[in-house]
């Protein structure tokens, strides 16, 4: 499967409707983000099971900002929803292979009852 383009109108519904879902936020003036391209496009072929999208910060800067995205490239993983991986810089392919590997292993029980103690921990402070 290869890239997804992602806006503000489909980004929420992608990740609530998807196990896996990789997000890369790039520009195209960037030039380490259109080094990475080719790594993450090449993950999307191996792996056509996950969804990989991609979010112009150009023209998506509502929803960049609501990512927080603050340098590019950044990459983000949901997993069941849940944000699992956030990153800038551009990985190389090995290091993306042993993310997507980690993401796929990843006890989700564990980190919802984190999160759940996470969110307790926000909402008392």
């Amino acid at each position: 499967m290869s890239t997804k383009n992602l806006s503000a109108a489909d980004f929420e519904q992608t990740i609530a409707d998807n196990d896996i879902v990789l997000v890369d936020f790039w520009a195209d003036w960037c030039g380490p983000c259109l080094m990475f391209a080719p790594v993450y496009e090449a993950a999307s072929e191996k792996h056509p099971d996950l969804v990989f999208g991609k979010v112009d910060t150009e023209a998506e800067r509502e929803l960049s900002a609501a990512a927080r995205i603050m340098s590019i490239p950044t990459l983000m993983v949901f997993r069941e929803g849940i944000l699992v991986f956030a990153q800038p810089g551009a990985l190389p392919a090995s290091a993306l292979e042993e993310l997507i590997v980690a993401v796929k292993a990843a006890d989700m029980e564990a980190i919802r009852v984190e999160v759940a103690e996470q969110e307790t921990v926000e909402s008392s402070s």
